[in-house]
Formats: structure tokens, sequence, C-alpha cells
């Protein structure tokens, strides 16, 4: 043994010395050697977490942090204290009755704010802080343990959420049982890479857990399994709010919307059937539809309507088609005078509409007087013995509304509406668009603070409904269905093109063949109501060719070498180039 020591007392004197180790207090030397003149590099020298599951799976920590500030006051500690566990789930971790201590003059007044997933210990001095302090933070943790199978398990990333690299971190956990199994993780938040070390001690009720160098932002995550029971934890689940969960179904949701539907379903239906459509009493008159639509010698339509009042019964519409077909009846009836132009002189394609006398003036309804006015009133007032189709325009832009106007109050003083169509129609739809503006609010409302955004949005779907639905709620009374049988049966006439067998055949003088142009120029502005234009035009052409001499009609002139052959063609291109001319005028 001397010989022994004699031999090793020279070997500390051949062996180089270490570099010196830093004293408590101060920077180490091969730091403060590479780093510049002034405030020294701040860092965690060490992180050191106590902690001990009770009852009810609440953790009391005590944490020991010895840190090495560069001229700052404060230092911060970031925990994870909310995980996304699913779509609309998350596992909470909640932080309380924090407090903080320091044996050496470092920072200990706490300000604890949660952000996010995060919660925040942020911990200020009164003045600038150099070199090493510690401080000593107590603490609970509530929600680590959950129940998995067999056993518990505690889960938390004990130490981490630094902005400074930690250069040793050290868990011990007490679980006041016996640890069936541990295990650790250290590196970014999800990492699966193990700590440096980790091992329970010879009773196995207490883990240890130690890692070295951890960069800013890391994390060291513990893992202690615990018997069933021991502790009682639960974790603590919270719904998040977000889109998904504003409009998720849920019982609350699930009966509000299909008990608001169901509602409005049935509202909007008992309105249907008490205020809408009328298909019932349309089916029930209909058979008084099927006689023939032309009998006697009159040839006069079903009830004697007008074919813009037709027109507006259909669709309950007064619109472009209508006043078009109330156009050429104003000119059959011998009102007015169309006159095509010749295309070759003028270079374009245009009509000439041509005011007549006719003394009869109390056989024209208030829309057809108006529309009379509308057509040949000049833009300064005068009143103007023809127009050309596409000069309209002017004042007769500005009297279509009136015309139009009249049309549904027409409609109404026949006794066919109980109200103006145009009034229902504007009613129901102004209702239905303020309900949705209502629930397109609601929703938002609801969507931004709770999870019944579905009953806003059922208020959005009722209201878009109530809007659609409100264009087919204009009631006719049953009179007005009546006629609409009656219509029914007169537009398949039509439609068939032909004229019951006998009717305006050929006499002994040979007027037939023009009492039949005169009889089908009758029920042309019918047909242009009905969409039946080109059929019933080929069969004025026809009747016309048939006709010695007929190279024009009473009410439509054609330009020069012009005839009824062509009588189809013109009458299609005028009522397409009518329409056309109104809508451009913007009135309808």
């Amino acid at each position: 043994m001397v010989a022994s020591l004699a031999i090793a007392a020279p070997l500390p004197l051949l062996v180089p010395a270490p570099a010196a180790a830093a004293l408590p207090g101060e920077a180490p030397a091969a730091r403060s050697a590479a780093a510049p003149r002034g405030a020294a590099p701040e860092r965690v020298i060490k992180d050191e977490v106590a902690l001990r599951v009770g009852p009810g799976g609440v953790a009391r920590v005590r944490e020991t942090i010895t840190y090495e500030f560069g001229g700052g006051r404060s230092l911060e500690r970031t925990f994870v204290t909310r995980r996304h566990e699913s779509v609309t789930q998350d596992r909470v971790y909640r932080i309380g009755n924090v407090r903080a201590a320091s044996p050496d003059g470092g920072p200990t007044r706490v300000a604890v704010a949660e952000t996010g997933t995060r919660t925040a210990l942020k911990l200020t001095g009164s003045g600038a802080l150099t070199g090493r302090r510690t401080v000593v933070l107590d603490y609970e943790v509530r929600g680590l343990v959950a129940p998995m199978g067999p056993v518990e398990e505690l889960r938390w990333t004990a130490v981490g959420g630094w902005d400074v690299p930690v250069n040793e971190a050290r868990v011990t956990v007490d679980g006041g049982a016996m640890i069936r199994n541990v295990n650790c993780f250290a590196g970014p938040l999800d990492s699966a890479i193990g700590c440096t070390q980790f091992y329970t001690n010879h009773t196995h009720t207490q883990a240890v857990f130690s890692q070295q160098q951890m960069l800013s932002g890391e994390y060291l995550t513990v893992v202690v399994g615990l018997p069933s029971g021991a502790t009682g934890g639960r974790p603590i689940q919270e719904r998040r709010h977000t889109v998904a969960t504003a409009f998720s179904v849920n019982g609350v949701t699930g009966a509000a919307l299909l008990g608001l539907l169901a509602l409005l379903a049935g509202g909007i239906g008992a309105l249907y059937l008490l205020r809408g459509r009328d298909a019932r009493v349309v089916g029930r008159k209909a058979a008084e539809g099927d006689h023939a639509p032309v009998a006697g010698s009159e040839f006069e339509p079903p009830d004697g309507v007008r074919p813009g009042q037709i027109g507006t019964l259909i669709d309950e519409r007064a619109d472009v088609i209508d006043v078009t077909a109330t156009i050429v009846d104003l000119a059959v009836r011998g009102y007015l005078m169309i006159e095509e132009e010749d295309r070759a002189v003028t270079g374009r394609l245009d009509w000439a509409l041509r005011k007549l006398d006719r003394q009869a003036p109390e056989d024209l309804l208030k829309y057809e007087r108006l529309l009379l006015e509308a057509l040949f009133t000049g833009p300064d007032g005068a009143p103007r013995e023809s127009v050309k189709l596409s000069e309209l325009g002017g004042t007769f832009a500005t009297q279509l509304d009136r015309v139009r106007s009249a049309m549904y109050d027409d409609v109404v003083e026949q006794g066919w509406f109980a109200r103006r169509p145009d009034t229902v129609r504007s009613r129901w739809t102004i209702a239905g668009m303020v309900l949705t503006a209502l629930g397109v609010a609601g929703t938002v409302a609801l969507a931004l603070t709770t999870d019944l955004a579905l009953v806003g949005l059922a208020v959005i779907i009722a209201g878009a409904a109530l809007a659609y639905g409100g264009q087919y709620m204009p009631a006719k009374t049953a009179r007005g269905s009546t006629v609409l049988a009656h219509t029914i049966g007169f537009r398949a006439f039509l439609e068939r093109g032909e004229l019951p067998e006998g009717a305006g055949a050929l006499t002994s003088d040979g007027a037939g063949p023009r009492q039949r142009i005169a009889l089908f120029s009758r029920f042309l502005p019918y047909a242009v109501v009905f969409g039946a234009v080109p059929k019933w035009a080929q069969t004025v052409e026809d009747a016309g060719e048939r006709a010695e001499g007929a190279d024009n009609l009473y009410w439509y002139e054609g330009p020069a070498e012009w005839d009824l052959s062509k009588f189809g063609e013109s009458m299609r291109t005028f009522t397409l180039a009518t329409s056309g001319s109104i809508s451009q005028s913007r009135g309808l």
C-alpha cells in the first residue's frame, strides 16, 4: 500500500488540469471567454421538478429553477395546458395556487396568462438581474391522470417551454403507490425520442427522469403508470368551440331544428292550401273546359276574356308577352295598323304602328286605353299618329308601369283574384327576405357564442323557402279558377291550329276564305300569349293563300312584293321584336 501511494502521488502533476469550475453566481469561464464584453446570454442552469400525486389526480408541484440572468428583470415559464384530442374535444390541464419565492433575490412577482393551448407564468423582479438566481415555484396541476385500462396514466410536460436553453432538467414523481411503468420523451412537444435517463427508486414508489442540454422550445414529457384506482383521477375534457361544433347536431339543435322545420313547413303548407294556388278548384272545374271553346257564330274566346287578361290570369304576372299580345289584339280589333317597312329601303327590319280612328272607345279596358296612350304620346307629351317599333321609349317607358298596374287591377275587378297578384308576391317575398336576413344574423351570433348555429340555419332555409314560395302565393277565386279551366281547353285548341269542322266554310259568294282569315286573326293575339304564334300564324298564312287576291290583312300590311305567304315569318319576328323593344324600354 505504501509503495502504491508513493507511485500514485506524482500522477496529478503529470495530468493536465481541467478547466476551473464556475462558482455559484459566476459565469462559466468558457462562456465568459466566448461571450462579448457586457451582458451574458441567459439560460436555465437547472430546472428541477418534484411532483406528488394526491387524491383525485391533483398534483402538487415544487419546481426549483436556477436561472442565469444577463441583465433582464424577468423570466417566463410556459406550460402546455390544452391538447386537441379531436376536432371538437380538448384535454385540459389546470394550473392554480401559484406561489414564488427566491432565497437569493430572484424575481418573485407572478403573473399568470392563458393563451390558446398554453399557460405562461411570468416572474418579475424589482430591477435588472445578473448572474445566477434561484426561484422556487409552488403550484397545483389538475387533469394529469387518466384511466388507461388496468392502470392510471400520468402524462405531463413537466419541463419545457423556455425561450432559452436548459442545461439540465430533472423530474421526480411521487405516485403514492407502487409504480407499474415509466417512460419519458425529450425534444419537440410530440417527440418520440427518449430522455437521457429514467428509473424508479428501490421501493418503486418514486420515478426519476433527467435530461441534459435542452434547446429553447423543447420539452421533457414524463409518463408514469399507477395502479388502477390509485388516485381516482380523471382527465378534464372540454368541448372546443369551432365551426364544426357551432353547427354540430346535438339533442338541443336536433330537436329544435326538426321542430322548427316542421312548424315552418306546416305553416307554409297551410298558407299554400288556404291562400295559395288553386289546383283543387281548377281540377274540379276542368271538366267544364272540355267543351268546344269555339261555338256559335261569334267565335268568342272562353268567357270573352282579352289576351292580356288571359296572360295575367295564367301566370299571375303582367309581363312582356302580355303587353305584346295586347298590341296585336288592338290591331286585330281595328284600333291601330301594323305596317312592316321595306328592309331593302330602310336597311333594317322595323315596323310602324299607326293609330286608327275607332268609333267605339268604350270597348277598351282601362289598361288598353293606357297602352294606346303610351304608344301614341310623344316624348314632349304631344299626341302622335304613328310610331316606329324601334323608337319606343320616352313616355312609353314611363307609362308601362301604369299599364301593368292597370292589368293587375283589372283581374281583381273581374273577380278572378281577391288581391293583386304582384302585391301578394311582394309581401311574401319581402317577409321571406326579412326572415332570411334575421336567420343570417342569428346564425352568425349563435356560431360565435354557442353550438346552436343550426337553429339559425333552419331560419335561413325557412326564409329562403318563404321568399321562393311567395312567387306562388297569389290566390285565384273560384270564378278565376273556372276561367282558367276554360282557358286550358282554349289553349289546346290554339295549339292544334285548326277551327272546328264546318266553322268558316266556303260560302256561295266566296266569302269563306276571308271569313276564315278574320277568324284566325281574331285568335292570333291569344296564340301570342300561349306561345303558339308559329303554328297559328302558319294557319293564317294557309288561309290567305287560298283566298284570291289576299295579299294583306286588314290589320297588318307588308312592304311591296309581300303577301300572306310570308305572314308566318313576319308575325314571329314582329312578336320577338316587340317584346325586345318593350324590355329595352326598362318598363318590364
